[in-house]
């Protein structure tokens, strides 16, 4: 495509470019305008009304003040209708991004607690799911995770809704857990994690995020991690890099996250470089994007200034994250074509 000397390029590539997302949670994808339609439904909230207001209101001062406020509107989902919008929507704004596939990270166990009847949670989402592949063309599959810090209780009732055959959700395809991890160590899991395995599920907890590389370790070894969410201290540890890259083991990197729950401290610290070099598997993605005040498009946008990619780089790192997601092969064959027609056809004279 034609540029003159003084535009970028990149950035209307990046928004046309075929993708898959892997690590963005379900709750902490609504976007403030339905964030606040549910805050107006549920006036007892602290949660703002007002779309303006929720962007000091998403404004943390470090990971334990994220996990306060991601809370805060993980309580606006009280009902089947609320569960089933907020899915839907998100699924709209994943398509406006040329998002193909995504695994949406959801935590059944912090709306069953809330009383939401839970064959009436699995209904909407799968109801959900099925009219946003209808609509926008959109795949949605399904993490159940854990929320560490609610403990084994939680683990035990996660589990028990991700491998019940009488509740289980079509669209489920792995488990996850998620949540702080100072004071919540891994191993405790692995009971809950084995048995979703047995299940079927694919493993892909959080490691490494708020922790050092030995949280990683535990994943791997505890958890049998097949994907690490985040990773990022990861690049502490040579042996730990090396072995990731041994056995092609991919992280779900979220550069925006890290900074804004202080996880590292400025974008051009974080360590999305060194895992590169080591040869690890990097796949790109948004985690809480309008909480971070990010989506999929500018969380490549960083990568590619981070990395120094050109078009062909960004449609390669993409193509990472379809070949690591879960999704059968003629659907990954079929978005890496995708990816590599618009490539083809941008970079043509």
């Amino acid at each position: 495509m034609p540029t003159t000397p003084d535009t970028n390029p990149l950035p209307a590539f990046i928004a046309e470019l075929p993708k898959a997302e892997l690590h963005v949670h379900h709750v902490g994808s609504a976007s403030p305008r339905i964030v606040s339609e549910l805050a107006a439904r549920h006036p007892d909230s602290k949660v703002p009304t007002d779309p303006e207001a929720l962007v000091d209101y998403f404004t943390f001062t470090d990971f334990a003040h994220f996990i306060d406020v991601y809370l805060s509107v993980v309580d606006l989902i009280r009902t089947p209708e609320d569960v089933r919008l907020l899915t839907f929507e998100v699924a709209r704004d994943l398509a406006r991004q040329q998002v193909r596939y995504a695994e949406l990270t959801i935590t059944p166990f912090s709306s069953t607690r809330r009383g939401i009847d839970e064959r009436a949670f699995m209904e909407a989402i799968e109801d959900a799911r099925k009219a946003a592949e209808s609509e926008f063309g959109t795949i949605l599959r399904w993490c159940f995770d854990i929320p560490g810090e609610a403990g084994l209780e939680a683990a035990e009732e996660t589990v028990r809704l991700a491998t019940d055959d009488r509740l289980r959700p079509e669209g489920l395809v792995s488990f996850g857990l998620g949540g702080p991890e100072i004071g919540v160590p891994r191993p405790q899991f692995k009971p809950y994690f084995d048995r979703a395995i047995a299940a079927g599920l694919h493993s892909v907890p959080h490691a490494g995020e708020t922790t050092g590389p030995e949280t990683v370790w535990d994943a791997l070894t505890h958890l049998r991690a097949e994907r690490i969410g985040h990773g990022t201290s990861s690049a502490q540890d040579p042996k730990l890099l090396a072995h990731l890259a041994e056995h092609r083991i991919p992280l779900e990197v979220c550069p925006t996250s890290n900074i804004a729950t202080r996880a590292v401290r400025t974008l051009d610290e974080h360590p999305i470089k060194e895992f590169v070099r080591a040869g690890v598997v990097v796949t790109i993605n948004s985690d809480d994007p309008p909480m971070f005040g990010t989506d999929l498009n500018s969380e490549y946008a960083v990568a590619a200034r981070l990395l120094d990619l050109d078009e062909r780089g960004l449609a390669e790192l993409a193509k990472n994250a379809v070949d690591a997601s879960f999704l059968d092969e003629p659907g990954k064959t079929r978005i890496k074509d995708e990816i590599d027609s618009h490539t083809a056809s941008w970079l043509a004279p």
